[in-house]
């Protein structure tokens, strides 16, 4: 994992450090998945901010937390915002079609479920 060098700097684990496994766990939280799909569909980097997660602070900072260092987002400090963005290319490039498949198969129960 590259360590973090200032406190405004966080540690994310290299490509080659990214297990199926932990990328799995992050992905199985429903409020993780949430932040996950909006990350796609905006296709750009979002800051914490964006999302209105049902969860405290401290919640929504250890859903973040587990996503970034299980390598599914990467975070970055800009100013005082952190901004968050999906590590597509790694995932991609390690699991290919999993994260594809994930976010359609969320689209999917969410219409079945009512969520949109």
């Amino acid at each position: 994992m590259t360590a973090a060098t200032s406190t405004r700097e966080l540690a994310h684990p290299e490509r080659t450090e990214i297990r199926l496994e932990d990328v799995l766990h992050a992905l199985a939280d429903p409020l993780r998945l949430r932040v996950v799909r909006e990350l796609a569909e905006a296709d750009r980097e979002l800051a914490c901010s964006h999302f209105d997660l049902p969860v405290t602070k401290s919640t929504t900072t250890h859903h973040f937390r587990v996503l970034r260092e299980n390598g599914v987002i990467r975070q970055d400090y800009r100013g005082t915002a952190k901004m968050n963005g999906l590590r597509r290319a790694d995932l991609d490039a390690l699991f290919p079609g999993l994260l594809d498949s994930v976010l359609e198969a969320a689209g999917a129960q969410a219409k079945r479920l009512g969520g949109g």
